[in-house]
């Protein structure tokens, strides 16, 4: 077992999303712990300087032609997709692993597969997971519920309004910090016995938007306003703010997902594969509370 762990930490990972909030923490946690590691992004110069040892190399999961030489020589990957179009640029990614010889692919999934696999959000995600398990590279699903960083997205209103809008109500969520899921995924790429598995990951607080906009306050010194607005509101803004209708309508489903009690649902796995809790709201926040002074 040792041997093949040391093994594994000699073998190159590559990391896809390496500009994001989640596929950054799981670049920054493999080269602190010195591991081999190459970094899949579509525009170099947004990954900025970097130490450890890490090739940076261009590419784009919705163009296959360009991805055979970023995959060529990779062990192990670190697969992130977003959009509607996720379940073609995971199948993109599991193809040219495939053709590369990839060994493990540990792919950035959702909780809704499980808990509302009949919302849009639901579909994306497990199609993604479908497209990856159907190119015969071993496997590993990470699903985590909502994330802390999803929260970045008030800092607009909370600057100009001091408020923040959302249809939630007075529903929990439990947010998980970035950082837990890049630990996760860093344990799966390079320890063994994680091939084949699915893991749901949550953070250890059930937590309102009320009392994560109150949260925010403190952590600013300034008072906010959390104002639960209408389904017909909330599109209303997101009509404003141009997003596409698809992905409108997959939001408005996520928003009833977390009204029906769904996001409330806790999981132990972060503590159980890191031996550590989780990381609370609050300790997330200390590392981002900038983005909403």
């Amino acid at each position: 077992m040792e041997g093949e762990r040391d093994e594994r930490e000699r073998q190159m990972i590559l990391v896809t999303g390496a500009t994001g909030n989640v596929g950054g923490a799981v670049l920054e946690q493999l080269v602190d712990a010195g591991q081999p590691v190459r970094a899949l992004v579509r525009d170099p110069a947004r990954l900025g300087a970097l130490g450890g040892d890490i090739a940076v190399v261009k590419g784009d999961l919705s163009k296959p032609e360009t991805l055979d030489a970023a995959f060529a020589g990779a062990d192990r990957v670190f697969l992130v997709c977003a959009g509607g179009d996720l379940p073609n640029l995971a199948g993109n990614a599991a193809d040219a692993a495939k053709r590369a010889g990839v060994k493990h692919i540990v792919l950035l999934s959702s909780s809704s597969v499980v808990r509302a696999p009949d919302v849009q959000i639901a579909r994306w995600h497990r199609e993604a997971e479908a497209r990856v398990k159907a190119s015969g590279v071993a496997w590993t699903m990470l699903r985590p519920g909502g994330f802390a960083t999803n929260t970045l997205r008030w800092a607009p209103s909370i600057k100009a309004q001091g408020a923040v809008f959302q249809p939630l109500g007075d529903a929990r969520t439990r947010p998980i910090d970035e950082r837990d899921i890049a630990a996760v995924a860093v344990k799966a790429l390079t320890s063994p016995g994680h091939e084949g598995k699915e893991y749901e990951l949550t953070g250890p607080e059930a937590l309102s938007a009320a009392e994560q906009v109150a949260k925010i306050g403190a952590a600013i010194g300034k008072p906010l306003r959390y104002v639960d607005v209408s389904e017909d509101a909330a599109r209303e803004a997101m009509v404003k703010a141009r997003l596409p209708e698809g992905f409108i309508r997959a939001l408005l489903e996520a928003f009833a997902l977390i009204r029906s009690g769904k996001g409330e649902e806790p999981s132990s796995a972060v503590e159980q594969l890191l031996g550590r809790r989780a990381r609370t709201f609050d300790e997330w926040l200390e590392r981002h509370v900038k983005a909403f002074q």
